[in-house]
C-alpha cells in the first residue's frame, strides 16, 4: 500500500495525468460529476457523483457508423478510433459494480466493440465511501462500500490518501508513482473500514434485503395486485433511468446531415411509452406494465440470467432524483410483504 499527504494531492494528479487522460469528481452547479483533470480542479467531497461513470462506457450518444450515398452506391465509413488508455479516480463501490452488471451485457457474445474498447484502456482508482448517506443500500446486494472493487482501491482520511494495487494494471500505475509516495502498512485503512461498517449499521435502509427476489419469482411477482398502487403516480419521465449505472437499453437511430447519414445510438428508457414500439404496435401499452418492466427486469430477469446478480447496486441516486418518490426501495419494501412501506 501506498500513501500520500493530501496537501500533495494535485501532485499526484498531475502524475497520473502525464502517463494518462485522468478523469475525477468535481463540484459543479449541478452537482458533482466527472471531468477531465487540469491544473485548479478540485477533487468533490461528494459521496458520489450525479451521474454515475456508466457514461464512459456506454455514453448517452455515440456514433456508430457513417454513410455516404451516390445515387444506388452506398459507402459505409467506419468512424471507430482506438480509445487512449484513461483513469477514472474515485469510483464508488456501487458505481465499481456496476461495471460487472454492464459487462454481462455488452461483453456477452456478440460483444459490443465500442464497449469492449473503453473497458480495455481503462484503469478505475476506486475510493472507499468515508460516510455512506441515507440514501445508500449497496449493502443490500452484497457490496462492501469500504472495500470496493477496482484496479486501485483508495481510502481518503483527513489528512493522506491510501492506495492499494488489486491488479497488474493498478500495481504498474502505483510504481509509475512511487517517487511521490511513501510505503503504508495500512493500518489507517483497516480503522477507515472498521468506521465505515459502524456508520453502515445506523443507516436507515441498513437491513433491507433482496432475499425475496431472483431469478424464479417471475411468476410470483408479475401479476403481483401491488403493481396497480406502485405505478400510478409514475410520471414515465425516465430520470430513474438515466442517473442509473446499470441501466443499459439503448435506440438507434440515423441522422441526415444533408452531407451523408450518420447512424448513432443513444440511451433509451423502459419508462417512455415508445420503448420498444414497432411496426405491429406497442407491446407495453399501459404505466404499470412499463413500471413493472423496469423492475422485474433489476429484481428478477437479468439475476435469472446472470448467476443470480441483481440489476441494482444501491447507489441511492434513483431515491433522490425520483420527481415523486418512487424508487425501488419502495418496489422491494411493497412486494417484500411485511416489509416497513416508508423510505
Amino acid at each position: 500500500m501506498r500513501k500520500i499527504s493530501l496537501d500533495r494531492i494535485n501532485d499526484l494528479f498531475a502524475a497520473i495525468a502525464a502517463e494518462f487522460r485522468l478523469y475525477l469528481p468535481v463540484d459543479t452547479n449541478g452537482g458533482a460529476r466527472y471531468e477531465e483533470w487540469a491544473e485548479g480542479k478540485i477533487l468533490s467531497d461528494e459521496l458520489n457523483t450525479v451521474r454515475s461513470a456508466k457514461d464512459f462506457f456506454f455514453p448517452q450518444t455515440e456514433n456508430l457508423m457513417d454513410f455516404k450515398t451516390e445515387g444506388k452506391k452506398i459507402e459505409i465509413v467506419d468512424t471507430r478510433s482506438e480509445t487512449e488508455d484513461f483513469v477514472i479516480f474515485g469510483v464508488k463501490a456501487c458505481d465499481v459494480r456496476s461495471f460487472d452488471v454492464l459487462d454481462r451485457v455488452f461483453l456477452a457474445e456478440p460483444q459490443d466493440s465500442f464497449y469492449k474498447n473503453r473497458r480495455e484502456h481503462s484503469l478505475i482508482l476506486s475510493m472507499a465511501c468515508a460516510k455512506p448517506h441515507e440514501t445508500c443500500f449497496c449493502t443490500t446486494f452484497g457490496i462492501d462500500p469500504s472495500a470496493p472493487m477496482g484496479d486501485i482501491v483508495c481510502y481518503k482520511t483527513e489528512d493522506a490518501l491510501y492506495m492499494d494495487a488489486k491488479t497488474e494494471k493498478g500495481a504498474a500505475l502505483l510504481k509509475k508513482i512511487e517517487s511521490i509516495t511513501v510505503e503504508d502498512n495500512g493500518e489507517a485503512a483497516e480503522k477507515q473500514k472498521k468506521v465505515i461498517r459502524e456508520r453502515l449499521e445506523k443507516l436507515p435502509l441498513h437491513n433491507l434485503t433482496a432475499d425475496r427476489f431472483g431469478g424464479d419469482k417471475t411468476a410470483e411477482f408479475f401479476k403481483a395486485p401491488e403493481w396497480k398502487e406502485l405505478s400510478a403516480s409514475c410520471l414515465g419521465c425516465g430520470t430513474c433511468t438515466f442517473v442509473c449505472p446499470t441501466c443499459q437499453c439503448y435506440d438507434i437511430k440515423d441522422f441526415n446531415t444533408g452531407h451523408g447519414i450518420k447512424r448513432f445510438r443513444c440511451w433509451d428508457s423502459c419508462m417512455y411509452s415508445e420503448f420498444t414500439k414497432m411496426s405491429a404496435g406497442q407491446p407495453r401499452l399501459t404505466q404499470l406494465e412499463r413500471f413493472r418492466q423496469r423492475f422485474m427486469h433489476k429484481l428478477v430477469y437479468f439475476p435469472a440470467n446472470n448467476d443470480g446478480m441483481f440489476a441494482c447496486v444501491g447507489c441511492g441516486r434513483c431515491l433522490s432524483k425520483c420527481p415523486i418518490q418512487m424508487n425501488i426501495v419502495k418496489v422491494m419494501k411493497t412486494l417484500g410483504k411485511g416489509e416497513e412501506k416508508n423510505v
